[in-house]
């Protein structure tokens, strides 16, 4: 469970320090599909982020919030210290500056104060607020919570400072650190500056990581200490750390946060109550996120957006409907044995209906292996067929294979599911088809509400049903040590798998009487069931692209905007790079003098319409240049890059996902 807030958070007002491009970029590589917007900009980073930051603000109701960034030259005194400071860095992939430009903008027009500033880091910011709040120079009794999972920012924790993870939704105080890492806030710099930091190319003790940094922190207290106890270690440790000692203090400077970054800071403008949240309803409906709009500050509908493969698409549940109890989890049983899967299916041979899920190895469903299957006919009760197992204990596939799949295929059988397409895919790849007639418990609660805020299991199971379903991660868990479901043990895939058989049971039974009362059966059973099984041959299909020339596209286009970019700084007369746009507009702005066509809060504006509009009064070819130059990255970032990384390993092909639960626009 995550751990609660600190004692003072109850007599303290809040303030959260977002650690803008850390969330920016773990919002980047969410492991979500490519998402654009209707208009074709990429939208995954700038999505993700506006979910994990409107949960934030649901969940923890923060008085103050603020957003640090990095600048583009934010590590100048670090590379006087040491040249090769971060210089194993890739650069940002091409269709991230503009989502976290957007992201950025957005922040603005709603009054969430973005502090910056060249020559720092967003760390060392954090840094100096922090120690600002600690010493009480914001004149305000605050908690400051760092949302980052930066390990650099451990040095900073104290009764005052915490660190919330958003992935996680973990809280890091200074008293749960070492219980969490192993090793205390005031030890944190210590073991970094023996373990060094590969990410940043900050030198270290070779071979020795932060678990024996820990360790030799314990004994000895600092990381000098270490060196002068040197003849105390074992033989290796004693030549990589004697070997290492020169180049200790380098990596403490490094290393250590600055606490007095020169930064104007404002508390009375980072106060919650005074953003303006309706001003970022206009452009995340320009973006096509309809149900973030729908969870905007203010909004009397508030919901948390997730994703659950096969359980549709899925926000957090409706409000519990007053007056219904939790129904108690049901008979549910494991079928994994030949001889339990025989009168397993004798009894279902008799059934004329019943629902079934899926689970598998991952969320596409064509690249994804088949886990086990789970059925139910009757509300509490149901039965789990395990197909792969890394623990032991499942059946073989084929045998399962041929007990099942006649049943699948045969025409006089209702099929229940919810999300139906998804397991359809995965039984069809199985090589047990599903053959109509089909009832979608997702599909059916779109037809009857297609305004309801959640169409997902776990959402209409809450909402309408009153039961809370086993979280996903109770199973697999979160992040970087995520399971595959076959790698969890049998006996819990059991109970999850058949829950979701049973609720998806129910929910037919719910949803049944309540198509025919509202006299909604010809929509749903002849156009919507049909469709299903339309849209997952054409899934199932593809679409065959020439990757080949894709790349060679990618390659000219890559080469065009290379020159263009040099062709712009020769206009401009220096270097600079032209995704940023504060270097661009103080080439555009200051030194070429171009009119300020519009002011957000913070800077001058050089979005396209600027662009346009300075193209057309002036008639200079800088302009122009860049307006070709972000066609260029937009169709290469969104297309010619990003298709080919949309091939199937399986297939060789693109197999896109059709949701008929989606925006009614198409």
């Amino acid at each position: 469970m995550p751990a609660g807030p600190q004692a003072t958070d109850a007599m303290s007002e809040t303030l959260y320090l977002i650690d803008g491009h850390a969330q920016i970029y773990r919002a980047y590589y969410a492991r979500f599909g490519d998402l654009t917007s209707p208009t074709g900009e990429p939208t995954r980073a700038t999505q993700v982020f506006f979910q994990m930051l409107l949960n934030l603000i649901r969940d923890k109701q923060p008085d103050h919030l603020v957003m640090v960034m990095d600048t583009s030259d934010e590590t100048v005194f670090r590379r006087d210290i040491y040249p090769d400071y971060k210089a194993n860095r890739d650069p940002p992939p091409e269709d991230l500056p503009v989502q976290a430009e957007r992201i950025v903008s957005i922040l603005e027009a709603v009054g969430v104060p973005i502090l910056r500033l060249a020559g720092f880091e967003a760390d060392d910011i954090i840094a100096t607020l922090a120690h600002r709040v600690a010493v009480g120079e914001c004149g305000a009794d605050l908690h400051v919570h760092m949302v980052s999972k930066d390990k650099d920012l451990e040095q900073l924790l104290s009764p005052t400072t915490s660190m919330f993870d958003p992935g996680k939704n973990e809280l890091i105080t200074h008293d749960n650190l070492i219980e969490k890492k192993g090793w205390t806030a005031e030890q944190a710099l210590e073991v970094q500056s023996l373990a060094g930091d590969t990410v940043d190319n900050i030198p270290g003790v070779r071979g020795i990581g932060p678990k024996t940094a820990a360790k030799l922190i314990h004994k000895y207290g600092t990381a000098q200490a270490v060196i002068d106890h040197a003849h105390e270690l074992t033989p290796k440790q004693r030549e990589n750390v004697l070997a290492f000692a020169p180049m200790l203090n380098t990596t403490r400077q490094l290393l250590t946060l600055r606490k007095d970054v020169p930064i104007e800071f404002d508390l009375a403008q980072s106060r919650c109550d005074n953003f303006n949240w309706p001003a970022a309803r206009p452009i995340m409906e320009e973006l096509g996120f309809r149900r973030l709009t729908e969870q905007l500050p203010g909004n009397q509908k508030r919901v948390a957006a997730g994703l659950s493969p096969g359980r549709g698409d899925a926000s957090v549940s409706d409000q519990l409907s007053p007056g219904r109890g939790t129904p108690d989890r049901g008979d549910y049983r494991c079928i994994n044995t030949p001889a339990a899967l025989d009168e397993f299916v004798r009894d279902l041979a008799g059934r004329p209906a019943f629902a079934f899920d899926t689970e598998t190895t991952g969320v596409d469903a064509i690249d994804a292996e088949l886990v086990g299957i789970s059925i139910s006919w009757r509300a509490g009760e149901a039965y789990y067929i395990p197909v792969r197992c890394m623990r032991g204990g499942a059946l073989p596939l084929e045998l399962v294979r041929e007990r099942l799949a006649p049943i699948l295929a045969d025409p006089k059988r209702l099929k229940v599911g919810q999300n139906l397409k998804y397991d359809m895919l995965i039984m069809r790849i199985a090589g047990m088809p599903v053959a109509e007639p089909l009832f979608d418990t997702m599909i059916a609660s779109f037809v009857l509400d297609s305004t309801r805020r959640s169409h997902g299991l776990d959402g209409l199971v809450s909402g309408l049903l009153g039961h809370t379903m086993i979280p996903i991660s109770d199973l697999i868990g979160k992040g970087r040590d995520q399971l595959r479901m076959d790698e969890v043990p049998l006996e819990h895939v059991s109970e999850y798998a058949a829950e979701d058989a049973d609720f998806t049971w129910r929910l037919k039974e719910f949803f049944q009487p309540q198509i025919a009362e509202q006299k909604l059966d010809a929509l749903f059973y002849q156009t919507e069931m049909p469709l299903v099984s339309v849209l997952a041959d054409m899934e199932f299909a593809g679409i065959s692209i020439d990757a080949a020339m894709l790349r060679k596209m990618g390659h000219r286009m890559a080469a065009a905007a290379e020159d263009i970019s040099e062709r712009v700084q020769t206009l401009a007369g220096q270097k600079f790079n032209l995704d940023s746009p504060k270097q661009l507009g103080e080439i555009m702005f200051d030194k070429l003098d171009f009119r300020v066509v519009r002011r957000t809060k913070t800077t001058r504006s050089t979005d396209a319409e600027t662009l346009e509009i300075l193209a057309n009064e002036t008639g200079h070819e800088l302009p122009k240049l860049l307006l070709e130059y972000r066609e260029l990255q937009k169709l290469r970032g969104t297309y010619v890059d990003a298709l080919p990384k949309s091939v199937s390993m399986r297939t060789g092909r693109i197999h896109t996902s059709y949701h008929q639960t989606g925006a009614v626009t198409g």
